[in-house]
């Protein structure tokens, strides 16, 4: 048989998106079932106060959270990872902690709820740690989170 160039065939342009279209809904799937598994941490209701947002330093390690819960118990949060620490214990775990990186700024995450006396008692256990400057942190009330969006 002799080649026939007016008998070849044209290649077709398009692309075959089924296997991408799969393979996204297998991803979709993944994410949706594992996504509520990544939110870690301790269930603090901050209390609400009108105060405007602090400004994030980008080249300030990642904070050191004390959480304070609604029944009194203090974890630490450092990098998404919770652990619960003695009230004893805390200004060890956090001087062992700021020894590593003393420029790491630490927070207090109250619950509404709790005694103000147990954020004072962890407040006096940072500063036994050696902790120069603790923020604590608190949720805009909900008008002024409807005010920043611009609802009305």
């Amino acid at each position: 048989m002799a080649y026939n160039p007016a008998r070849r065939r044209k290649p077709i342009s398009q692309i075959n998106v089924v296997p991408y279209i799969d393979v996204m809904l297998v991803l979709l799937i993944i994410f949706m079932v594992t996504a509520p598994l990544l939110q870690q941490g301790v269930d603090v209701k901050l209390p609400s106060a009108p105060s405007t947002p602090l400004a994030t330093d980008t080249k300030l390690p990642e904070p050191l959270y004390v959480n304070v819960d609604r029944n009194g118990r203090l974890y630490l949060t450092i990098k998404e990872t919770t652990t619960p620490v003695a009230p004893a214990a805390l200004a060890e775990a956090v001087k062992s902690i700021l020894t590593q990186d003393p420029q790491r700024p630490v927070y207090v995450k109250g619950d509404g709820q709790v005694s103000y006396q147990r954020v004072i008692d962890a407040m006096v256990e940072l500063q036994k740690a050696g902790v120069a400057d603790v923020g604590l942190l608190t949720e805009p009330p909900p008008v002024a989170l409807s005010a920043a969006r611009g609802d009305s």
